[in-house]
């Protein structure tokens, strides 16, 4: 009787190896097994001759037996296990025989030997399991001429077998011959339209390559005109707005009152045309390159509160309620670009918004990359449709609509923020959605925990007793004197190039900031007379200019100590280049830009 394991085996029958009849016994009553349990022909004959062979190798080892089951499981196996007592075991030939046949696994030494004959999934069943018992039962018996005929039976069916695969083997590689002839021709074919289609590439690529040169041509050529432009309309604008705010500032009361509202239109106008022109040069300096951030500690508070003063009253006069929060948050950044990309979110904010508020808000997040802070602008404005975000990043892009009349712009405002946001190492995400407002974020690096690497502190008392200035734009020099007063104890200033070298050398000063472009006698002749002359060359000169850093002369610019950007210049960078006048200059110092 059989029996059913915990396992899912259920046991078929146990059969004694003791003469050559049994081994026939053995060898049918496996192949029965495996044929009522599902296995195909050739599965059947490999287990029984598999069986036969170790079992003849095995024949006279004590208490020789095998132990036929059948295993479940997502692949059912028809399992023999061969067991012994005394002998020397199978050899190893029978063993390599067994196993090209069927499964065989066994260990050195070891007196059990398993052989496994996978089944198909399915056809192990009640019915099949019984009918491989009773199938046992009648293959238990059986004479040597019975086990002879099967055997013939079954090399005869093997051999059947093999000659019907040789024909179709035959057949096969018949018809993979006359593919073979047909997929040589496609080959001919296709190698002829690919060479064809190879030139026609390389043609493309050549043509793309110029089309490429031409564009990088152009791009180059594009900025080069707007950092020209900017730079030759900065210097007139200077001029107008500066001299608008003298006459503004006018003590006498020498202008009658509706005078004095054009003079301030024209102020605003060309403070205006003044922002406008720092933009386009910036977009310039950054699409080259050139666009470098000035890192220092920022007063967030006065940055803000400056924010605060400056676009009150911007917008929809009383309509709209601009909301700036205060922040003492610690920040090292570029200050000057910071204040230009907040301006420019809220500014633009404010245009679009007719009634409502405008809110700008300060937060501190700590996450995996480092601490950061985040600038958040939010509006209840008019939307910008989903379409659109992301065209409105391009340069000079303005979403069309009603809502553009009279509301003037560039379309530089949000690009030049990303731009100026990125280089800062930060990031700038705006959602936003036509009647629901806008909110645009601006996650910045909070910079050294500390707040003082690289930092030049504003000085309490001047670092310098004397400074020499030497610059042609009265513009400049009376937008720039409060912060040399901070700077320097005594401050003279040259408004030529060809009388530099003359007053310093009549003042001896403790340092030089030194204009680079100048009509007489420009900075880069100064520099050269100063470092010629014996008394004068150690002398520490700064060079402060609006042109754009690839268009410098670095050899001719050797002796400077460092050269800022007009543009951008603070008062903290001033401290930073003439801080350590007074300290032993190292060789190879005299070239530091």
């Amino acid at each position: 009787m059989s029996s059913t394991a915990a396992d899912g085996t259920i046991h078929l029958v146990t059969i004694a190896i003791t003469t050559e009849q049994d081994l026939f016994a053995l060898r049918r009553s496996g192949k029965a097994a495996a044929e009522a349990l599902g296995a195909e022909r050739q599965d059947q004959i490999r287990l029984a001759t598999a069986l036969s062979e170790l079992g003849r190798d095995l024949l006279g080892s004590s208490g020789l037996r095998v132990a036929l089951s059948t295993a479940q499981g997502t692949q059912p196996v028809l399992r023999a296990v061969l067991l012994w007592g005394d002998g020397p075991g199978p050899g190893d030939e029978s063993l390599q025989a067994a196993s090209r046949l069927v499964q065989v696994q066994h260990e050195d030494r070891s007196r059990t030997l398993l052989i496994e004959q996978q089944l198909t999934a399915g056809a192990q069943t009640a019915e099949s399991v019984q009918r491989a018992r009773d199938l046992l039962v009648q293959h238990n018996g059986g004479s040597v001429l019975e086990d002879a005929r099967a055997q013939t039976s079954d090399l005869i069916a093997a051999l059947e077998e093999s000659r019907a695969q040789r024909e179709e083997l035959r057949r096969l590689n018949e018809e993979l011959e006359e593919t073979n002839r047909g997929v040589v021709a496609l080959y001919s074919e296709l190698s002829a339209e690919l060479e064809e289609t190879n030139r026609g590439v390389v043609a493309l690529y050549a043509e793309l390559d110029e089309k490429s040169h031409q564009l990088r041509e152009a791009s180059e050529a594009k900025t080069r005109f707007w950092a020209n432009v900017s730079h030759e309309l900065r210097t007139p604008v200077n001029s107008v707005v500066g001299l608008a705010r003298l006459l503004l500032d006018d003590r006498t009361g020498g202008l009658e009152e509706e005078q004095r509202r054009q003079v301030s239109l024209i102020s605003a106008s060309g403070a205006t045309l003044l922002a406008l022109v720092d933009e386009l040069l910036d977009v310039a300096k950054a699409e080259s390159g050139r666009l470098e951030p000035h890192m220092a500690k920022v007063d967030l508070r006065a940055v803000l509160g400056q924010l605060r003063g400056t676009l009150k009253g911007y917008g929809a006069q009383g309509e709209v309620d601009l909301s700036v929060a205060t922040s003492d948050l610690p920040l090292v950044t570029d200050e000057v670009m910071l204040t230009r990309i907040l301006r420019n979110l809220l500014s633009n904010a404010l245009k679009f918004t007719e009634h409502g508020t405008v809110s700008l808000e300060v937060a501190s997040d700590d996450g995996p990359d480092g601490r950061h802070v985040v600038f958040t602008v939010t509006d209840t404005g008019i939307g910008i449709p989903q379409e659109e975000q992301q065209q409105i990043f391009e340069e000079f892009y303005q979403v069309r609509g009603p809502h553009q009349r009279g509301r003037s712009g560039t379309g530089l405002g949000l690009p030049y923020a990303r731009r100026l946001t990125e280089l800062l190492g930060g990031s700038l995400v705006l959602t936003s959605g036509p009647g629901s407002g806008t909110r645009v974020t601006v996650r910045l690096p909070a910079g050294p925990e500390s707040g003082d690497a690289g930092v030049a502190p504003t000085p309490h008392s001047p670092v310098l007793a004397t400074l020499v200035t030497v610059d042609d734009d009265e513009v400049f020099r009376s937008a720039v004197r409060p912060a040399l007063a901070q700077l320097a104890g005594q401050v003279v200033e040259v408004g030529e190039g060809g009388l530099a070298v003359a007053t310093v050398r009549t003042e001896r000063p403790d340092a030089v900031l030194l204009d680079l472009h100048m009509p007489d006698m420009d900075g880069y002749a100064v520099l050269a007379g100063l470092a010629a002359d014996p008394e004068l060359h150690s002398t520490p000169v700064v060079v402060v200019t609006s042109a754009p850093a690839g268009s410098l002369d670095k050899d001719r610019l050797a002796h400077a100590r460092a050269v800022l950007d007009k543009s951008t210049l603070t008062l903290a960078q001033l401290v930073s280049a003439f801080g350590d006048v007074n300290s032993p200059r190292t060789a190879g110092e005299d070239g530091g830009l």
